[in-house]
């Protein structure tokens, strides 16, 4: 449970498809002039070097958010460029942020962001990563940090469930965890992501989660090759309950921008 790092992985396309979805709903919901909650369960370091040894071994985000910007693929008015370019500003050139910096870059002195990371030494490092920020850190089990919050103050606001998967029953949980959610926090939007392997580890979990007729549901997938031989991941998806309105054209963006990685 403790052993998953993300800097092997940050910047790869499954995190351009979650953090672009993510990065267009802050925005959505910040043109409002009214304070919101973040809440986030499996939060990482929050803050990555992608020429760090452990980036540059799997080349995950030379074949992800490079091979993205190289391609022009994020707008310069998108508002996860904006977090990007805010982030690099501060860290350097080789800077990405982590989903706890993009809602953080993006979010308002009068919201409330709260993380949730078991990992001692990422939890340190996130915890370094907000600084800037009035951020809550918390060090203990995200599903759990869920329940107790929710319905969070203020109401309004955005839950993002990010697990590794390496706890082979979480899919087995999170639609009973995220029907539970709903029901105490019915107005809140909840953004859960996952990856979508070679044996289809998601399918049964997707399809719970469909059965339960939660509210304003879209479920968005984007396929791409394998980054390498043997790896299992094949593509990524969100699924969020309470999606605002618009944000099927974001998601019909980004599908059109997978399917050109895809050709080429």
């Amino acid at each position: 449970m403790l052993s998953y790092q993300h800097i092997y992985h940050a910047g790869n396309l499954a995190d351009v498809q979650k953090h672009a979805l993510l990065a267009w709903t802050l925005a959505y919901l910040t043109r409002k002039d009214k304070p919101l909650s973040y809440i986030e369960t499996h939060a990482g370091r929050g803050l990555y070097q992608l020429d760090a040894a452990e980036a540059v071994k799997t080349g995950e985000a030379e074949q992800g958010i490079t091979r993205v910007l190289a391609d022009h693929g994020l707008a310069a008015d998108h508002p996860l460029h904006h977090a990007l370019t805010e982030t690099r500003n501060q860290h350097g050139g080789a800077a990405y942020p982590g989903s706890p910096l993009v809602a953080a870059s993006l979010l308002r002195p009068g919201d409330a962001l709260h993380f949730a990371e078991l990992h001692p030494q990422e939890n340190a490092a996130l915890r370094a990563a907000l600084r800037p920020w009035k951020a809550k850190v918390h060090q203990q089990d995200g599903f759990e940090l869920a329940m107790s919050l929710a319905p969070p103050t203020p109401r309004r606001g955005l839950i993002l469930i990010d697990p590794s998967y390496e706890i082979k029953t979480d899919y087995a949980r999170i639609p009973g965890i995220i029907g539970q959610l709903h029901k105490k926090w019915n107005v809140g939007i909840i953004a859960l992501w996952y990856p979508i392997l070679k044996d289809g580890a998601h399918t049964q979990m997707l399809t719970a989660l469909e059965a339960q007729g939660l509210p304003g549901a879209l479920r968005h997938e984007v396929s791409f090759p394998p980054v390498r031989d043997g790896h299992r991941m094949i593509g990524s998806g969100m699924f969020v309950v309470n999606a605002p309105y618009g944000i099927e054209e974001e998601a019909a963006r980004l599908s059109a921008l997978f399917e050109g990685i895809s050709r080429k």
